[in-house]
């Protein structure tokens, strides 16, 4: 009699059961390589994490291996085609591990699992594939080893096992197998949505445990990968009854009119990566950046400034257009980058502004093209619009233009706009590989991270920029905006925490005049600069602000911030940090700056965790409805 269930299957099991155990291994490396992330968890709480992780592990691997998974059940199968079986199973897997391998490093800056992000950035991975070789050559040693690992174990059948019996029944014959067959099916659907719950098995429900951020530990890069791709529709919010309750609660506080402004000019300076951590004003003078520490004492600083985002692609339009970033995807990249948006570029615009933007990278980089029209940027200076292009000696050969002839470059265009102008400029040096330029090398302090040296060359380009800056005829009637697009590499303790990995410093700069008075230790966010930027020159919005930002001069509120992190939304107040998990459960934690604990308030004050919840919730439901129905300025 043929036993049931077959050899056949009994082997597809110990394949599975092989690639869970490479799973566990992968875990653990992605916890030991981002250890400071997870140090405040119990060890407890960690191995729950790992078990946990066993769910998505299923899910992934068998979304995975569809493929392998049917062409297992074929019956009667020779020697040869159990071997094309073992190549087919090698070449799939060989992707998960990679992407898992990946993320014990790229984890690191964007502070989530990869995504689809990948697929928005081909152009430049391939521009830089040979510079990411080279700095993560290390990460093909584990690659090869779990390679040779899973073709070594890899369970091949007994001959006598790829033979029916010919005393076999024809039930037996045909029967057997198509039940296995349907049997396979079942359970890896069942497998693939993660159990029998009512929706499947999300990204999400990763961080529904103590402390959320275990839930980058839950999951494996190969299901957020796999479930990043296609359209995941944009679940609509239901918080509030009505457009006027959400705003309500939300608090928005357009700004005042000022009447008399001046038609100043206004530069944005975007600094890649330049996070709080790298400067001295913020650490007590242990720091990077004394020309930035300098400069801050001569304007207005916020110390309790915080990115919207993770990632570069997030930056502009927080940035440009107030938008915070609450999706997982980028907007630029997402299905809604074409829904009603004002940004600055129009707003100035229509006051007769010469509006620009720019960015030494690849024309095209992240569709910051796009955006820039999209925001109503009238010009958009890419890597093509520099002299010499890519054939610059100034070219660092993989990314872009190193950011002091960039900066010297953006100084020397801005005294040929048409004044009033609006200009921003995105610079790269202090991005991953963290080169300085060979004529500057042995300059700047290389501190303790490779980014260290860059952020003191990227510092020194500042100090360049505004030496030539101080000489052109704009810039005393100028106001200058200095902020980061988001945090990088970390080795202090005290930002090793959801807070402090957002943490980043703004500055306001005006040579020729003082600026309002403000509270250096408001809350503040990239979404405010529009608010902040439209208060100051008194320039009319129409209602075209979006609601999340407020003017950093603002005294009738003490300010907040929006982030999302883990799959959690998080609001940040002088008082309390507020959490909206996936589940919408509102968790309440006391704010210290760049700080947050793993716990939340076990006891909380009712009533700020009712307002803060409110205002949160009401957050997401205008985001979410307003890209949804393409009513943001409803």
């Amino acid at each position: 009699m043929v036993p049931f269930p077959s050899p056949l299957l009994r082997l597809l099991l110990r394949r599975l059961a092989l690639l869970l155990v490479v799973y566990g291994l992968l875990r653990l490396g992605f916890y030991l390589a981002n250890y400071a992330t997870f140090r405040e968890a119990a060890p407890g709480q960690v191995l729950l994490a790992f078990g946990h992780g066993l769910r998505f592990d299923v899910s992934a691997i068998l979304l995975l291996n569809v493929p392998f998974l049917l062409f297992s059940l074929i019956p009667a199968a020779g020697p040869a085609w159990q071997k094309l079986l073992r190549a087919l199973f090698l070449l799939l897997n060989s992707l998960g591990l990679a992407l898992n391998l990946i993320d014990t490093q790229y984890f690191k800056f964007i502070g989530r699992r990869t995504s689809n992000e990948l697929f928005t950035i081909t152009g430049d991975i391939g521009r830089q594939a040979g510079q990411l070789v080279g700095q993560y050559w290390f990460l093909f040693l584990p690659f090869l080893g779990l390679l040779l690992l899973l073709g070594y174990f890899y369970p091949m059948p007994a001959p006598a096992n790829l033979r029916q019996p010919p005393a076999a029944r024809a039930w037996r014959r045909l029967g057997q197998p198509l039940l296995e067959v349907m049997l396979v099916a079942g359970l890896t659907v069942l497998g693939i949505r993660g159990g029998l719950q009512l929706k499947p098995l999300r990204t999400g429900h990763a961080f529904m445990q103590t402390p959320p951020v275990l839930g980058h530990v839950a999951l494996n890069s190969t299901f957020t990968f796999l479930k990043g791709l296609g359209y995941q529709a944009l679940e609509r919010r239901e918080f509030f009854r009505s457009p006027a309750a959400v705003r309500q609660a939300l608090a928005a506080h357009p700004p005042a009119p000022r009447p008399g402004a001046p038609r100043d000019n206004v530069v944005i300076l975007l600094v890649e990566g330049f996070a709080s951590e790298y400067t001295g004003i913020e650490n007590g003078g242990r720091g990077y950046t004394p020309f930035f520490d300098s400069l801050a004492t001569q304007g207005r600083f916020f110390r309790e400034h915080y990115a919207n985002g993770r990632r570069s692609i997030e930056a502009l339009p927080a940035v440009l257009a107030g938008l915070p970033s609450l999706l997982e995807s980028p907007f630029i990249t997402s299905n809604f980058q074409t829904d009603e948006l004002h940004g600055l570029g129009e707003l100035l615009g229509r006051q007769g502004y010469a509006t620009s933007l720019f960015h030494g990278a690849q024309n095209g980089t992240m569709g910051f093209n796009t955006f820039s029209g999209i925001a109503g940027i009238q010009q958009y200076y890419g890597l093509n619009e520099y002299p010499g292009g890519a054939k610059s000696p100034d070219f660092d050969g993989h990314w872009g233009i190193a950011d002091e002839p960039y900066l010297q470059y953006f100084a020397r265009e801005l005294t040929r706009q048409q004044e009033p102008f609006f200009a921003t400029v995105f610079t790269l040096t202090s991005h991953e590989p963290f080169e300085v330029p060979a004529r500057y090398k042995g300059r700047f302090p290389v501190g303790t991270l490779p980014i260290h040296g860059v952020i003191g060359y990227t510092d020194f380009a500042l100090r360049q920029f505004f030496r030539t800056a101080a000489r052109q005829p704009w810039y005393q009637h100028t106001l200058f905006v200095l902020l980061a697009d988001h945090t990088s590499q970390t080795d202090r303790p005290g930002y090793q925490n959801t807070l402090g990995s957002y943490k980043t410093p703004l500055l306001l700069f005006h040579p020729g005049r003082p600026l309002p008075a403000a509270d250096e230790h408001r809350i503040t966010q990239q979404a405010d600069v529009p608010a902040t930027v439209v208060d100051l020159l008194n320039v009319p919005a129409d209602k075209q602000l979006l609601p999340f930002g407020y003017s950093v001069f603002d005294s009738t509120n003490t300010g907040r911030a929006f982030f999302l992190s883990g799959s959690s939304l998080f609001l940040v107040h002088r008082d309390f940090v507020t959490e909206l998990t996936t589940d919408d459960q509102v968790r309440l934690y006391p704010y210290q700056t760049h700080f947050i604990p793993a716990e939340a308030l076990a006891r909380p004050d009712p009533e700020k965790q009712r307002q803060y919840g409110q205002e949160l919730k009401a957050a997401t439901q205008f985001y979410t409805d307003g890209l949804l129905d393409n009513k943001l300025y409803r």
